[in-house]
């Protein structure tokens, strides 16, 4: 028996050992991974949506169309084609459509990424030209859709046209950003609305009591802390709490009528969401028509480029960013 746990022993602490150094190169790469793509810079990328289009189309022709059909398309497309270098010699350009595409979550991450696509935009932008974003936000943070509405706000202080899509979903602080536009398309099923403003905080001074655990709290200034998760929040804390609350939502309805002046503010700033048909009768949005649609429409007679910020992150800062979403999505559902 003695026999038999010492090999069983020796066997365990092998076993432990490879397992041990197997992971010690795994972390090892890792890090080596890590600070080779420390090195990588940040970068924009542009993909002109146009021919993605004209691609499209070419297949579907291809598919469909008869020899002297498709010999006859082909001939017009290289005429055009012809046209367009000619302008380019010329120095003459069709207007440009930059598309935008902003996910947002409960932390508005995605603000920093719109900061510097807007950055880039305007570097070369004219008044002539238009920003497209399409925008999908059940809302969040305050501060961060604040910053939000304020980096889309960089675009029409430039004069430059701002149109903002929902194809989905701009409720709370995605409306806030959604109401800068100076047009705002909403599909017909999309919700919008959700002009309110919502703070949850649990209490666990009951279940502390409970277990005689005193909780203490040092602060200087009457109102540096009102509710708190640990402490007995007494009435005068919560209703400093609501008032608060109250005053970020009075900033939120004066933004909206700032931006939608012919919206009945009472009557939206409820805390309730519509979808794109109701909003459309209440003025929240000013057209019915997806993203889709437009952008395959704006093809014929503008340049439509898509502008995507990409930022290289380390693996750490992957999995970081992969359990917040994961957060996220559990805060949503």
């Amino acid at each position: 028996m003695t026999d038999f746990f010492l090999n069983y022993g020796l066997f365990l602490a092998k076993t432990v050992t490879i397992v041990v150094a197997i992971s010690a190169v795994m972390l090892f790469s890792v890090f080596l991974a890590s600070r080779k793509e420390a090195h990588k810079k940040d970068s924009i990328e542009i993909r002109k949506l146009n021919e993605k289009y004209d691609g499209m189309a070419m297949a579907m022709n291809a598919s469909m169309m008869h020899k002297e059909g498709l010999k006859n398309y082909l001939k017009d497309e290289k005429k055009k084609l012809k046209e367009i270098v000619k302008s380019i010699k010329d120095g003459i350009h069709k207007k440009r459509i930059y598309v935008l595409n902003f996910h947002g979550d409960i932390r508005a991450s995605a603000v920093s990424s719109l900061r510097e696509e807007i950055t880039a935009i305007l570097t070369v932008a004219t008044e002539n030209d238009e920003v497209f974003v399409r925008l999908e936000s059940g809302g969040g943070v305050v501060h961060g859709y604040g910053l939000g509405a304020s980096q889309l706000m960089r675009v029409r202080e430039k004069n430059i046209p701002l149109t903002v899509s929902v194809d989905k979903v701009a409720a709370s602080g995605g409306y806030m950003m959604a109401c800068v536009g100076n047009r705002i398309l909403a599909a017909p099923f999309s919700i919008i609305g959700s002009i309110g403003v919502i703070a949850q905080v649990p209490n666990f001074n009951k279940v502390l009591k409970k277990h005689d655990i005193e909780y203490d709290q040092f602060t200087a200034g009457e109102f540096k802390r009102t509710v708190t998760m640990f402490g007995e929040n007494t009435d005068e804390a919560k209703a400093k709490f609501r008032e608060e609350i109250e005053d970020i939502h009075v900033l939120f309805k004066d933004f909206i009528v700032q931006h939608r002046p012919n919206v009945d503010i009472v009557k939206i700033s409820t805390g309730e969401s519509w979808p794109g048909t109701r909003a459309l009768e209440k003025k929240l949005v000013d057209e019915l028509k997806t993203s889709d649609d437009y952008l395959l429409e704006r093809s014929k007679d503008a340049d439509i480029y898509e502008i995507k910020y990409v930022s290289k992150k380390s693996l750490g800062e992957k999995i970081g960013l992969r359990i917040q979403q994961l957060f996220d999505k559990i805060q949503y559902d």
